[in-house]
């Protein structure tokens, strides 16, 4: 296995169904990829540019103050407070560092990488491309023996999935019992919505109450894509266990993997700030509000979603089929099949949409429940 042995990107198969909702004669409703749409805030703005005389190499480890800044945010947002900055290292997204983490942790063939049934297909990916063996599990007690290193998505994409502090917790032991690296992809952390994730933060697996007193072959990774709109940036990180973030800085540093320095000094400022995180939140909130019941008045079901930027959506038919039905209202969605072999039924709908676009796609679906 290797490179060679991916697929085509699979979102070419979606061209068809973006072609067929774009006649609808008020316009299209593109719900299918989650890209943010929403204005970069002011302050991270104003960070970068005030960086840009960046004449010299950036620093691939970051610079103090991002690493410090980093190291706060646990503490303050996530529950973590006994990180030091040789626990982080910021990376360019998160999507790199998922796809070449087995590549970086020295992991080929005969080594299992698992990841979820239901998931963004990157994890896979990044399996194939070291030439290890991918496999889709869920249930820690079947995480196979041979597995070197394990993904979790908490919250979830496609599906918001997102893992309690006791779920974690056996997560945790049995990844210890394999020996295994446990590598928790936490960048829709912020976005809880229903039940206890209304009320109390989703955890992350470097919680205190996860970890037991030990980081020891324990990642979190997140990005600043979504709860800053910083997607264009590149801005993400990962923490957790130092031995393994000094190995992963050491390979990073031969690589040239370097964030650079005004996105280092933007992420600073983004990770200072709170208050744009909870105003953009309640604009995923009210595009939300919007769709969910317009969705179930179309007849489709919610499934998981309560936290995340999507809505995993099923009518109980072919994901295909309901692709289609979408695009004859001007929506596109994304299909399941794109997220594992257990989501042939359902259909991805991301909350980064202008409002007027998502209210608009919400009447087209009341008026085809009628």
């Amino acid at each position: 296995m290797g490179v060679h042995d991916l697929a085509e990107y699979p979102w070419d198969a979606v061209v068809p169904y973006r072609e067929r909702a774009a006649q609808h004669p008020e316009g299209l409703v593109d719900l299918s990829i989650g890209s943010p749409v929403d204005p970069t805030p002011e302050i991270i703005r104003r960070a970068l540019a005030d960086a840009t005389d960046a004449h010299a190499y950036p620093q691939t480890v970051g610079t103090p103050a991002l690493r410090e800044a980093i190291v706060d945010w646990y503490a303050r947002r996530r529950g973590v407070p006994d990180l030091t900055v040789a626990n982080v290292m910021p990376t360019i997204g998160s999507k790199e560092l998922v796809a070449l983490l087995p590549t970086l942790l020295g992991l080929g063939e005969g080594d299992i990488v698992v990841f979820p049934r239901v998931a963004y297909p990157t994890y896979e990916v990044g399996a194939r491309v070291a030439g290890a063996t991918p496999v889709a599990e869920d249930d820690p007690a079947q995480w196979p023996e041979g597995a070197r290193l394990i993904w979790i998505n908490t919250p979830g994409n496609p599906d918001g999935r997102t893992w309690t502090v006791e779920e974690l917790s056996v997560a945790v032991r049995r990844a210890r019992e394999l020996g295994a690296v446990l590598a928790s992809d936490e960048c829709y952390a912020e976005l809880g919505w229903d039940g206890q994730w209304a009320e109390e933060p989703v955890p992350s697996v470097l919680d205190p109450r996860v970890t037991d007193g030990s980081r020891m072959n324990l990642l979190s990774v997140y990005s600043l894509s979504k709860q800053s709109n910083l997607a264009g940036y590149r801005a993400a990180f990962v923490a957790g266990c130092a031995r393994i973030v000094g190995d992963l800085l050491t390979a990073r540093k031969h690589l040239g993997l370097m964030p650079p320095a005004p996105v280092q000094q933007a992420m600073t400022a983004a990770l200072g700030d709170d208050a744009h995180v909870a105003a953009q939140k309640e604009l995923y909130r009210a595009r939300r509000d919007l769709l969910r019941p317009a969705l179930q008045a179309a007849g489709f079901r919610i499934d998981g979603s309560e936290a995340g930027l999507y809505l995993w959506a099923t009518e109980g038919k072919d994901a295909w089929e309901s692709m289609g039905r979408l695009a004859d209202l001007g929506i596109l969605a994304g299909p399941g099949p794109f997220y594992g072999a257990d989501s042939g039924q359902h259909v991805r709908l991301s909350l980064t949409a202008p409002l007027e676009r998502v209210a608009a796609g919400a009447r087209r679906l009341r008026g085809a429940s009628l």
